[in-house]
């Protein structure tokens, strides 16, 4: 767990002994690519904090289409946090696009590393005031923003994903289709393109 370590320790500024007492309590898990860790109807009972691998949140509609709404690569969480945090049943699957480690994170762990350590509770109220952030730029992309404006935005948050996940993976985030995804490329790759 040695990216987790590192977020507890450096990011969360967890003291040494309260880490010790918090490290017991969470779970370290091998998911194996297309492994299913929640399902809508399921409450979820944990976040999924990223060792290594590679997770998608999305929902699929009437249709059968998948709607993705999250990626979670290295160091990222992944949940349904209105399923977690008010014991609902969740309307989303999160899965794995890759083999995965994660670390199983309980609403258990996160009261107690809270109530341990005021570093973890003041940087853990501002990972939620930023996830807020961030899912409310992405409706605003999602409702005005043109589907270049919306790739070079999918580019800037997840740098390392287009060489990891298929177009089409992309492009249910982005809200457009797979042809339209390779059109936004081509037009990109001609803009930038610079004859010697």
């Amino acid at each position: 767990m040695q990216n987790f370590t590192k977020y507890l320790k450096t990011k969360a500024n967890i003291a040494e002994p309260e880490f010790e007492l918090l490290i017991k309590k969470v779970e370290l898990r091998n998911v194996e690519k297309g492994e299913v860790l929640l399902r809508p109807g399921e409450v979820c009972r944990h976040s999924f904090f990223v060792e290594n691998g590679l997770l998608r949140s999305y929902t699929v509609d009437d249709a059968g289409k998948e709607h993705i709404i999250q990626f979670g690569s290295e160091n990222w969480i992944v949940s349904d946090r209105s399923s977690a945090f008010f014991n609902e049943p969740s309307d989303l699957f999160i899965d794995a696009v890759e083999d995965t480690n994660v670390v199983l994170i309980s609403s258990d762990f996160i009261n107690e590393a809270s109530e341990i350590s005021s570093s973890f509770r003041n940087y853990n109220q501002i990972a939620l005031q930023n996830h807020i952030r961030h899912q409310q730029k992405r409706i605003n992309l999602l409702l005005s923003a043109s589907a270049e404006l919306r790739y070079m935005n999918f580019i800037k948050l997840y740098p390392d994903l287009t060489l990891r996940v298929p177009q089409w993976m992309i492009a249910s985030y982005l809200g457009i289709t797979p042809e339209s995804l390779s059109r936004v490329r081509k037009e990109l790759a001609h803009k930038n393109f610079k004859a010697n």
